[in-house]
């Protein structure tokens, strides 16, 4: 296919008001002055149209309440857009191991749900946004896009399948499918289940910081703006249908040395840090090879590790109306019962 006029497309984001959907409309509404963008979201406790205030009066702009599994909602916003960018998913590895089932129901069949309305109504690029996950274990080097998919938890198995399930509709259908698996985002809006704003909001509380099992399990972290430029880069890009991209910024880190980075930046003690037992099926270490996004697209990430953590750490200190009221209610619940108390 022709390199796709992204600039003036009409673009449907699925899970745009969750974490990383949320910086990708809005970084593609400054961007794409002609661009016209619809944030399809359900609104679970991780979608939170705070996210997306800057945006909320710009007439390029609509937002609609919705599952990715409702075939006629789907199918009706195919009929009046070019291009899906599929962001939405459940994606808390700890919650996967609770209720297995609904990771399989948004993350696989709302996949297919989505992949079904494209190829009726002649949608021209479909971007599934997937995770390094799907690897499994990298305890040595790094995965490229060959590498088998060994995914071992139910989150990272649900987003195979989806992913997988994507590639079929090209191979099949010749649908316009485009799948990238990136690493660990970082950054401001993310929902504090995830480490680095538990972590971060913990400590400006004063509250423990939980520590799975020995603390040495290792990611490699991205700032989630150098995600989106990625993401931007390749579905603008030429010659993309049918093939998947690795997206990672090769800042690798353990859980340890990620919470003493926090703790110093805040000025708090390392006495915050409390052991707990590890989770089940808790994979050492990821890594992806990225040299293909980058012959493609020529996109390298922009922000160091120190400089993103600092900036997320300083929004987070600057923002608790934001995320005060996330940490009542239901998260404080799932919280204790997650971790107990720690004091």
């Amino acid at each position: 296919m022709a390199k796709l006029d992204l600039g003036r497309s009409r673009m449907v984001v699925t899970g745009g008001a969750g974490f990383i959907g949320s910086h990708f409309v809005k970084m593609a509404l400054a961007r794409f002055p002609d661009i016209r963008v619809t944030v399809l979201d359900k609104l679970t406790y991780a979608g939170n149209l705070a996210n997306l205030v800057e945006v909320d009066q710009d007439p390029r702009y609509a937002f609609v309440k919705g599952d990715i599994a409702d075939a006629k909602i789907v199918d009706e916003l195919s009929k009046t857009h070019d291009v899906v960018a599929n962001f939405a998913a459940e994606s808390f590895v700890d919650k996967s191991i609770d209720d297995p089932g609904q990771f399989v129901l948004t993350d696989m069949y709302g996949t297919y749900v989505l992949l079904e309305a494209a190829r009726k109504h002649g949608i021209k690029r479909f971007l599934q946004v997937s995770t390094d996950e799907v690897y499994g274990e990298v305890l040595e080097g790094e995965a490229d896009e060959k590498a088998p998919l060994m995914p071992r938890n139910p989150y990272s198995a649900s987003k195979a399948g989806a992913d997988r399930l994507a590639y079929s509709y090209f191979a099949t259908y010749d649908s316009p499918v485009v799948v990238t698996r990136a690493s660990n985002n970082y950054g401001s809006h993310q929902y504090p289940e995830k480490l680095i704003p538990l972590f971060v909001t913990n400590a400006l509380e004063g509250e423990p910081l939980p520590v799975y099992g020995s603390g040495k399990n290792t990611r490699d972290w991205m700032h989630v703006e150098d995600h989106c430029e990625a993401l931007l880069g390749i579905l603008g890009a030429d010659d993309v249908e049918g093939e998947t991209y690795n997206v990672g910024a090769a800042n690798e880190y353990d859980v340890l040395a990620i919470t003493g980075r926090i703790l110093k930046i805040l000025g708090k003690s390392p006495d915050l840090i409390r052991y707990v037992k590890d989770r089940p099926g808790h994979d050492r270490r990821y890594a992806v090879a990225t040299a293909k996004i980058r012959a493609k697209t020529g996109w390298q990430p922009r922000r160091s590790f120190e400089q993103g953590l600092e900036q997320t750490v300083k929004w987070y200190a600057d923002n608790p109306g934001w995320w005060k009221p996330i940490k009542s209610g239901d998260f404080k619940r799932e919280y204790l019962a997650r971790y107990g108390s720690l004091k």
